[in-house]
């Protein structure tokens, strides 16, 4: 089992990425126009090419419970998630509608299930695990489309269901079924080094992309900082629902490898997409930047400690 300072040292790499991006935002090397289409680059061209790879030839996914249980999980966790995070916002916090609530539940109730756990789960356990976390992914993304988008703005579900035929569930359903038939033994080599090649500009673009993103918020430092709306979202994602999503890992009857998606999920504080999810549906942009700040701040010491400690408790 890693220890806490390897898994720290695993991690760091990842927030310097994100600062970069900061940065590279800051010196106006990327705006305007330029990032909108580099996010439209990673989610629908890198990152459907990680998906493809990791997911065609896993060995892993063979297994019916690693294709069946991790999308389950994901939407149920996901869904719960943001609803325990409205109620807890509501009673506890003081929050109503109009104020921040429900982007604060949705950003407190949505962990970063890509960008972050996929560097973790690929270096600590490699591609069949990494493949794993694919299959989870589109659970919680239906939780995000449909609950979340659902609380943040009104919208029907049936609004929410037709935004998940993205290019990213395209390709994972696309990759599942090409290697549940076999089909993957026989992509030419030459498909699959230009795959590679888009994949592994996923990560590290993505995550600069991230940077860029939250350095549009970080005008007023006085702001980015809400005392009810930030501690509660670092109380709520990094301490109050790792226990619950951990308790899922050690009692549910699962394969190895979604126990340990799970320990990882677990770990992860809020995402970034809810800030553009607020934009976009009237939200509030401000709290969700304050939630996903606060926890990501945080995070780069937590992490490490929750992974360990899962990986102990879960037993995996």
């Amino acid at each position: 089992m890693p220890t806490y300072w390897q898994l720290l040292l695993l991690i760091l790499p990842v927030f310097a990425l994100i600062a970069i991006g900061v940065v590279i935002r800051r010196v106006h090397w990327v705006e305007g126009e330029a990032e909108t289409s580099l996010i439209r680059l990673v989610v629908n061209l890198c990152y459907p090419c990680l998906i493809f790879e990791s997911v065609t030839g896993n060995n892993a996914l063979r297994e019916p419970a690693n294709v069946l249980l991790p999308p389950l999980v994901g939407f149920c966790t996901s869904a719960l998630s943001i609803a325990l995070c409205f109620y807890v916002g509501r009673k506890a916090l003081g929050l109503t509608v109009g104020t921040g609530l429900r982007t604060f539940a949705l950003a407190t109730g949505i962990c970063n299930y890509g960008y972050l756990p996929l560097p973790i789960t690929a270096a600590i356990w490699g591609r069949e695990t990494q493949g794993v976390l694919m299959v989870h992914n589109v659970g919680a993304e239906a939780a995000v489309w449909t609950v979340g988008v659902l609380v943040l703005s009104g919208l029907s579900i049936r609004e929410g269901w037709h935004r998940l035929l993205s290019p990213i569930v395209i390709t994972l359903v696309a990759a599942v079924v090409i290697d549940l038939t076999g089909i993957s033994a026989v992509i030419p080599h030459l498909l699959m080094d230009l795959v590679h090649t888009l994949a592994v500009c996923a990560i590290p673009l993505g995550l600069l992309m991230v940077g860029v993103t939250l350095a549009n918020y970080l005008g007023g430092l006085g702001d980015l900082f809400r005392p009810k709306v930030s501690l509660g979202a670092m109380v709520l994602r990094l301490g109050l629902l790792p226990l619950c999503i951990l308790a899922v890992a050690r009692w549910l009857p699962c394969p190895v490898e979604f126990k340990r998606v799970l320990v990882v999920q677990a770990a992860m504080p809020s995402g970034v997409f809810p800030i553009v999810l607020a934009r976009h549906y009237g939200g509030q942009p401000l709290t969700a930047v304050q939630v996903v700040l606060g926890t990501t701040a945080l995070g780069v010491l937590t992490i490490p400690l929750w992974i360990r400690l899962g990986l102990a408790w879960v037993g995996v």
